[in-house]
């Protein structure tokens, strides 16, 4: 028997373990692969142990060493420390946000490179300034790299697709979830694992529709952010039939919210501040840095339930999700980080498993067949969400099920039942391929 894990075994197994259609994540697979096949595929493995009595291999011969082709992925991350703390000092990013998802994600292409002669690297540049990472980053794709996960804000990711413009090499947008760079300023070397605006607030608004909650107010921040979180809720409301009754600006002032006696301040503003609505079935609030809108939750003026970015939100992931082999997927993450997956982490995590799923597929670390492969009708990844997830061929976007939680658990997962599409449920959410204004993936 060959030590190698072909494609063809590998599909038996899928098959034979139910995952034809949602198919498992492939390192499980190869870990059961590696017990079925024997001692055989074991020995293909430099990490394998060594039988009683012979000294245990720490490191592989030059030959293997020879053999085996590398990938490096290149992590980008914009520093931002003049950022508003979160309200709840529970919703403080971690320093290593996202990378942890990153670091993970590269053990598990391991897990499978290591049965197919390839191994996966990640390297990190990280710095306030966007100019300093984007001639970086240039350096080194003219040096050899070709996948870059970015952690940049729009513009920067923006300006980054321009400087990479014409080399061989991909760009995966992890966290700026800013529609225009999806549509009408999208680039052609530019992927997102991070879901849209608008695909956030289609899985909110398809849930409440299912409710039957159709008659809402809206209260918008003054930040730029939240203008925009509150123009893709409008559109949503549009395209579901919900009815925007009343929409109100809360203007806040952060300086002194953890002081003495602030509780004491807001439980007299929020009532205040939410009386005389119009009667409706959800508050709905758009406060994308966190910097007000828990305050609405069992203060507003009508009992009422809060939806959007606070209460009940839309996210890519949530650390409560144990379906589809969440479980087992949140303690690997745990093991690693010592803390609790974040949708960041989650998005970098999907980013760079896209290599190692195309690297899989094609046998190949080679750049131009791996990201042709990934924007083929062919790609599908798995990723914890019983759904195989697919790159939207008109802008680049990664379609995926949207999870909507509260603070401790998850309660449904959007696109909801009877939302239909003909082709996949997933492009209920977010924008479809005839409304697009991306024209940079036409052929």
């Amino acid at each position: 028997m060959q030590p190698i894990a072909t494609n063809s075994a590998l599909r038996l197994l899928e098959s034979s373990m139910g995952f034809n259609t949602l198919r498992a994540s492939r390192p499980v697979l190869l870990a059961v692969w590696a017990l079925l096949a024997g001692p055989c595929a074991l020995q293909s493995s430099a990490f394998a142990a060594a039988p009683p009595g012979v000294p245990s291999q720490t490191a592989p011969d030059a030959q293997q060493t020879a053999d085996v082709a590398k990938l490096t992925v290149l992590y980008v991350r914009q520093l931002r420390p003049k950022r508003l703390p979160p309200l709840s000092l529970l919703d403080i990013p971690p320093k290593d946000d996202g990378l942890s998802g990153a670091r993970l994600a590269i053990d598990d292409n391991n897990t499978t490179g290591r049965f197919l002669k390839q191994n996966f690297s990640l390297e990190l540049i990280e710095s306030e300034d966007p100019a300093e990472l984007i001639a970086e980053t240039l350096k080194r794709v003219q040096g050899g790299l070709g996948f870059v996960v970015s952690d940049l804000d729009a513009k920067a990711t923006l300006d980054l697709a321009d400087a990479l413009k014409g080399l061989d090499a991909v760009i995966f947008n992890i966290s700026a979830p800013d529609e225009n760079i999806r549509e009408e300023d999208c680039r052609a070397n530019l992927k997102h694992t991070a879901p849209s605006r608008t695909m956030l607030a289609d899985g909110l608004t398809q849930y409440l529709a299912w409710k039957r909650w159709g008659n809402w107010v809206m209260i918008v921040g003054p930040a730029p952010e939240d203008k925009a979180y509150a123009a893709a809720l409008r559109r949503s409301a549009q395209r579901f039939g919900m009815k925007i009754l009343e929409e109100r600006e809360f203007k806040y002032d952060p300086g002194s919210r953890r002081s003495d006696g602030g509780f004491e301040q807001i439980q007299q503003q929020i009532p205040a501040f939410t009386q005389k609505l119009p009667a409706h079935d959800v508050l709905i609030v758009a406060d994308e840095g966190e910097l007000f809108g828990d305050y609405f939750p069992y203060r507003t003026w009508d009992a009422r339930p809060v939806a959007g970015t606070s209460g009940l939100f839309a996210t890519s992931w949530h650390p409560a999700v144990e379906l589809w082999g969440g479980t087992q997927f949140q303690n690997r993450f745990k093991k690693l980080a010592g803390r609790n997956m974040r949708p960041l982490d989650y998005q970098a995590w999907m980013a760079i498993r896209s290599i190692g799923e195309a690297a899989t597929r094609k046998q190949s670390v080679e750049r131009k067949p791996l990201i042709d492969y990934m924007v083929s009708p062919e790609f599908e990844l798995a990723a914890f969400k019983g759904r195989a997830l697919s790159y939207r061929s008109w802008n680049g976007q990664l379609r995926q099920p949207i999870v909507l939680a509260t603070g401790k658990m998850h309660v449904t997962v959007s696109p909801q039942p009877g939302f239909l599409h003909q082709f996949t449920e997933l492009d209920t959410l977010g924008v479809d391929k005839p409304e697009t204004k991306c024209r940079s993936y036409t052929k």
